[in-house]
Parts: structure tokens; sequence; C-alpha cells
């Protein structure tokens, strides 16, 4: 019996079709996948029936046989309150001034502690945090709180868009494997995900978008396994595989960022401890551990973009000021991206005013218009060019979303890059070329690049290094290569079995 069917769903808006004739299926206790490259119309299809998305859907969608489509709110909101929704974007759908205790609190309609525990605790997060903020916790964090959040009122159906993005490889399992225990229990799972792998152990069913329309669909061993369509075809092809063959990277140069004896602590909890690592002209290092383990944490102290309570941080030899006394000439040297561009960009502004916005406070004698050359500049760099500088960026696909914030952080001219999951969030397809891209501006630039990321792939083909964090401590480092094929710590061995 299905719990939730849709047929023929439609969808356009200001004249562009961006959902036709799309139908699917699932059943009491079933999952089905939605694949394809950024903006097919996974996220639409999910979301428009439960009046989620802009514009107007037609065709069918009913949820325990009930219809959706053309209902006025009062009358659809019951029939969605029978759903769980995780957003791709956790940091944006949780309340930054709300503990994560109130925000699960409210979704269970339970204020019991011991029950608010039990619910983050089949999630994988303990107790403590409860009393946490949102922005205390890492990536991975986040995402399960929310997955915490959607499942705390036993909904009929699951709407997971990219809901392991932010998470390590053995974290991804885990949590479809959590998903998979509700499912025991009835729910229905309608997921969207570009890790392949994951989709091909746990959906019963995929279905392939691309513009907007079905191009595959069945069951999910026969579309992964013997896919029909060309496009179904490349996804698999681009797919990131730790045997792809080694990546020819720039040769490193002088010594440029050294870190010694990193602490940081939030409170009773300690997020690094004594962590070091050197970074040179032109290399990249990767900061590798499984989600919670410190390495957004290490990289913005050492940045200066976070607390840093104890250690030492060099630049060219000479000591890096403590974060309330960085001056602009040190602020244009290392330059970060954030996991989120999505959250990091704001809604208000023009692509070309976010990517203006440094030059605003490290150039601030630079005049208008060489401003506006400067951002021009960039954008032509990341492959955008001036078409996109009067776009707002909930215009944006995840992919360009991303470019443009790698132009935020090139505009000013770096000698270092911050990377913090620059493509945990994008499907493989986007994901490939944002990699190409990063490796191109590192050869051309000679830019040194400090990568956060819990997928060895992405360390693989970017980075001459990686470091891996366990519980807040650098474990091992080594080259990036040799490291992955020959482990040496626990932590790396599980990050790589679970690859």
């Amino acid at each position: 019996m299905s719990v939730y069917a849709v047929e023929g769903l439609s969808l356009s808006l200001n004249g562009a079709q961006l959902l036709e004739g799309v139908s699917f299926a699932i059943d009491k206790g079933g999952c089905t996948a939605l694949v394809g490259a950024s903006g097919s119309g996974k996220t639409m299809s999910c979301f428009a029936p439960f009046g989620l998305a802009p514009g107007t859907p037609t065709g069918s969608a009913r949820l325990e046989g009930a219809e959706m489509i053309g209902l006025a709110e009062p009358a659809l909101r019951p029939i969605r309150a029978r759903a769980g929704f995780v957003f791709q974007q956790p940091l944006t759908a949780l309340t930054p001034h709300l503990t994560i205790g109130s925000q699960l609190a409210e979704a269970a309609g339970t204020r019991d502690r011991s029950a608010l525990a039990a619910m983050l605790d089949r999630c994988g997060l303990p107790e403590a945090k409860l009393d946490q903020y949102p922005h205390r916790l890492s990536g991975g964090e986040r995402q399960r709180a929310l997955i915490a959040c959607a499942t705390a009122h036993d909904p009929a159906l699951l709407v997971a868009d990219e809901p392991t993005s932010a998470l390590d490889a053995g974290l991804r399992h885990a949590i479809l494997d959590l998903l998979d225990r509700f499912r025991e229990r009835g729910m229905g799972l309608l997921l969207v995900s570009h890790d392949l792998p994951l989709v091909a152990k746990h959906a019963d069913r995929v279905v392939v978008l691309d513009g907007g329309k079905v191009i595959e669909d069945g069951r999910a061993a026969d579309v992964l396994e013997r896919p029909q369509h060309a496009t179904t075809r490349a996804l698999i092809a681009a797919s990131p595989r730790l045997d792809s063959p080694a990546p020819l990277l720039p040769e490193p140069g002088a010594p440029l960022l050294s870190a010694s004896g990193i602490n940081v602590r939030f409170g009773k909890l300690a997020a690094v401890s004594g962590a070091s690592f050197d970074l040179r002209e032109g290399e990249a290092l990767a900061l590798v551990g499984r989600s919670g383990s410190g390495k957004s944490s290490l990289a913005r102290a050492v940045a200066r973009l976070g607390p840093c309570d104890s250690g030492t941080v060099t630049w060219r030899g000479d000591p890096l000021p403590p974060r309330s006394r960085m001056r602009a000439e040190h602020r244009r040297c290392l330059q970060p991206v954030f996991q989120d561009p999505a959250a990091s960009l704001d809604p208000h502004w023009t692509v070309q005013q976010s990517v203006e916005e440094p030059l605003r406070h490290l150039f601030p004698d630079l005049a208008s218009e060489a401003r506006a050359e400067r951002a021009a500049a960039a954008l032509d760099e990341v492959e955008l060019g001036s078409a996109y500088a009067k776009r707002r960026p909930a215009t944006l696909s995840g992919g360009q979303a991303q470019r443009v914030a790698i132009a935020r952080a090139l505009v000013a001219d770096p000698e270092l890059i911050l990377l913090d999951e620059a493509t945990s969030a994008l499907d493989v397809l986007v994901a490939g070329r944002i990699l190409d891209l990063l490796g191109k501006l590192q050869a051309s630039r000679r830019l040194a690049i400090l990568a956060i990321t819990h997928d060895l792939a992405v360390a693989r083909a970017l980075c001459h290094r990686t470091a891996v964090m366990d519980a807040g401590r650098i474990v091992e480092t080594g080259d990036t290569a040799a490291t992955i094929a020959a482990p040496q710590s626990q932590a790396l061995r599980d990050l790589v079995s679970a690859s």
C-alpha cells in the first residue's frame, strides 16, 4: 500500500517550467530516492506538493490517501503535519537563538528531558547537546539534531533533502540505518541524495530527474547497475573513488603558516587539544575526521575566525595576532569559503554586492569602479561571468552559490583559502567541477588551501597532505595518497572502510 503517491506533478514559476509530469510512489516502510544533477528538480518535487516551494503545483499528490494539490493552506496544514522534513541546510533550518532542546521539545510536543535525550540518542547525539545552540554544533551534529526534530512526532512520511551531506562516511550509513529502523515501523522515506552508493544500499526505488522530468525510474539495483539513460550513466561515472588516479599537484613553496599547540574549549567541552600543523605556499592540506572531531574549530581558530584559548600561529615566521587584533592586511591573506554558501550569502544582496563586500572592509580606499572591476574579474575566474552579477542567492543553484562564495574569497587576492566542506552539499557532477576549479586556482595563483572535509575522495583529489582528527586531536599526518593507502590510526581506518 502506498503511503505517498505523486502523479503528473507539474510546476511553473514566472513562465519557466520547473517540473513536468513527475510521478512516483512510496510504499509503507519503503524508500524512494530522487537523484539528478543540481537544478534537475529534485527538491521542488519533494516540497511543492506540501506548499513549501514557490509557485502553484498541478497534478496529484496523496499522503495516506489525502489529496494535497489544490488545497488552501488551512486545509493542507493537518495533512502536512503527518510528514517530517529534513532540509538540506541545517544551519538555516534551525533557529539560532533557541537551544536544540527547545526546538526538539517544540517538534515532539513534550518537555520531558529524558524523552528528549532519548530522541537525540537514537540520532547519535549525547544529552548534553540539548543545552547547546546550533552555532556550537558541527555541521554533522546540526544535521542529526534536525533529523531528531523531524522524526520526533513519528511521521507517516519523512522527506529528507540531502540528510547526510554534512556527515562523514561512517555517520552517513549510520543515519540511513537509523532511518531504516523508522521504516521498519512503517514510515515511508522520500530521499534526495547525491551519494549514489548510499542510495544503492538503502533505497527500494530510484527516480532520476533531469530538467524537471523523470528520465529513468525503477528498482534501485536495476537503475544503478544497468543505467539506460546517458545522464544516469554520467552521474554514476562522476561518483568520487579512492582508487582514482592520483592528481598532478603543484610543488609546494616556502613555509607559509604554522600552528602549534592549538587548544579550543566550549565550556567543559574540549573541541581541540594540542593540535599542530604546517602549511607551505601553494600547498593543500586536508583536515579529515568524523563529524564533531574538531576540524572546523581548529581551522577557525588558526584563521582567527573563531575562539582560540591557547597555542601559537605564525604567518611567514611572524606571530599572527589574536582574533580581536587582526588587521586588514592579515585578513586579506586568509579568506574563508564556508560550508553552507546559501547561509553565508546575504539574501538581500546581489552577487556583485556579495563579492565586493571584502573589498569594502579590506581596501576601504578603493573606488567603486575598481571594486566592480575586481568583482567582475573574480566572477570570470570562477567561470560564472557578468551575467550573474545582478542575481540574488535565491536564484542560484548550490554549485553556483558555491562559486560565488569562492569568488568572494578570491577577490581580496589571498594567499590561503579555508574551505569548510566546500563540496559536501553538491551533487557529484557539480562537486567534480568545483574541485577542478579549485585545482586550476591552486596552480594559477599558487594558492594554499586548508580543506576541511569528511570525504577522503575530495582530500585525495585536491590535497598534498592530510591531517586526521579524532576527539579534538590530530592523530595522523602524511602524504594524502600514502596515508589513505596505509592508514596508521583507527580513526582513518574507520573512514577508509566506510568510504
